[in-house]
């Protein structure tokens, strides 16, 4: 049964930008169940842990965000991604909303905007839950 979660998993070849956003996010009161730095343990670490959120850079080495992006879908569709990139050329922003990204996060990112895209993603589990039940409900 599809389920809301709110466990957070982060994908960064940068381990200060995964210190950073494992602080904030746990002192917004969310649960950090994993980083990881590339595409290969970033997929290890989904079939782990199954986070209902990623936040993925797109620039990483060996395969692309957005490689990663499709993977995690195909592996776990119900998991929402929100990319992330030190890039905000609306073409990145493009590729990832038309990949499925719940959201797109700039570094140096805020907080404000980070919250924000964590909420949107959650949001957008519920509205999924919503609608398999109601398709569950109609069969």
């Amino acid at each position: 049964m599809y389920q809301i979660k709110s466990s957070i998993l982060i994908v960064d070849d940068d381990s200060m930008i995964r210190q950073a956003l494992r602080i904030l996010l746990r002192d917004s009161g969310f649960e950090v169940v994993g980083e990881a730095h590339d595409g290969i343990k970033a997929m290890e670490m989904l079939k782990k842990h199954k986070p209902g959120i990623v936040l993925l850079d797109i620039n990483m080495p060996g395969s692309s965000g957005f490689d990663v992006l499709n993977d995690i879908h195909a592996e776990n569709p119900e998991t929402e991604v929100v990319m992330i990139s030190g890039s905000a050329s609306a073409e990145d922003v493009k590729t990832a909303m038309e990949r499925g990204a719940a959201g797109y996060i700039v570094k140096p990112f805020n907080v404000k905007n980070v919250i924000q895209n964590i909420k949107r993603a959650l949001q957008l589990q519920q509205r999924r839950k919503q609608e398999n039940v109601k398709k569950a409900s109609n069969e």
